[in-house]
């Protein structure tokens, strides 16, 4: 369970300080899809680096699963980061020059993971995503938009996380690309229990989520949730 409790973050610009975030709680369940959505300037990217342990709040805590991240000190800070928060970003984020099954063996390595296990784990996240058939080898360059965007949420599950947090994950892809990636993210949450929060302009998105904030000068203006599940 990820519990955010009255958590601000301020930053200070020339004299004075700003607040990009102000004083926000919520509760957000194992298993969840969520959608924050909002105009641009409204926090959102403050909000899901300070949840995915990129930035420390100026106060208030940040639990998941009891680990108040937000306490956590750099060595501790890097590997809770690497081994429980997976990341998915609008511009993919691979690395150019490793194949796709490189690409999402690189955290594995980072995390210790056996070479023997990583590999395999790989593939297999590969295929599970829609990427098999010899496109597993290939990289970034030689793949399409929605192609790239899979290998990135396998790269994300690569080290079986408990929040994956996903920038516009759709926002450079068509509309039916758009919706795979969507159908792939609400299944994950679904079969493996993972924790999905998803920052999007995307108001189709939005409006299939299990809960979406709305975010506005640091502060949720709104917040809807589901009956059903």
């Amino acid at each position: 369970m990820l519990v955010v409790t009255d958590v601000k973050k301020q930053f200070t610009q020339g004299e004075g300080t700003v607040t990009a975030i102000n004083s926000l709680s919520f509760t957000v369940d194992d298993g969840s899809f969520v959608s924050i959505i909002g105009k641009s300037g409204s926090g959102k990217s403050t909000l899901l680096g300070l949840l995915g342990a990129l930035d420390s709040p100026t106060s208030g805590s940040i639990e998941i699963d009891g680990t108040d991240i937000a306490k956590l000190h750099d060595h501790k800070l890097i590997q809770y980061r690497n081994k429980s928060i997976g990341f998915v970003f609008q511009n993919y984020n691979l690395i150019p020059n490793l194949t796709a099954i490189e690409n999402v063996m690189l955290p594995m390595e980072f995390a210790g993971v056996p070479a023997s296990k990583r590999r395999e784990r790989a593939i297999e996240l590969l295929a599970e995503v829609g990427i098999a058939d010899g496109k597993e080898d290939r990289k970034p360059g030689k793949m399409s938009g929605g192609e790239q965007q899979r290998v990135s949420i396998a790269r994300a599950l690569a080290n079986k996380p408990k929040l994956i947090l996903a920038d516009e994950p759709t926002g450079n892809l068509d509309s039916e690309n758009g919706r795979m990636v969507f159908d792939l993210l609400h299944n994950l949450a679904r079969t493996q229990k993972t924790t999905v929060i998803v920052v999007t302009h995307d108001l189709d998105i939005a409006g299939r989520t299990d809960q979406t904030f709305s975010l506005k000068d640091g502060t949720f203006t709104t917040e809807k949730s589901k009956t059903t599940r």
